[in-house]
């Protein structure tokens, strides 16, 4: 089972972030560590331009390996790029 296929299995429960979120439009790190999220979906490309990303999912989208992940984020659902070793299944 590849990164994708994983996430789309655990719709609907909890992830931890490990890293930090990067926000875009200039507003960076929110300086929260080890987040806890409800995963909504995932895909190879994101339905809404992604607002964030991981530091590693940064870095696996140049190279064509990040995923995109709705994310339910302080209430609101958000599109983030993450990569495998960003994230912990609960």
């Amino acid at each position: 089972m590849n990164f994708l296929e994983t996430l789309r299995a655990h719709k609907g429960g909890l992830v931890l972030l490990k890293g930090e979120l990067f926000w875009y439009g200039g507003r960076g790190w929110d300086g929260v560590h080890d987040r806890i999220c409800l995963l909504m979906d995932a895909t190879t490309t994101a339905a809404g331009a992604p607002v964030a990303h991981t530091a590693r999912g940064h870095a696996a989208l140049r190279a064509d390996d990040a995923e995109a992940a709705c994310l339910l984020i302080d209430g609101r659902p958000h599109w983030v790029w993450i990569a495998p070793a960003d994230l912990e299944l609960l």
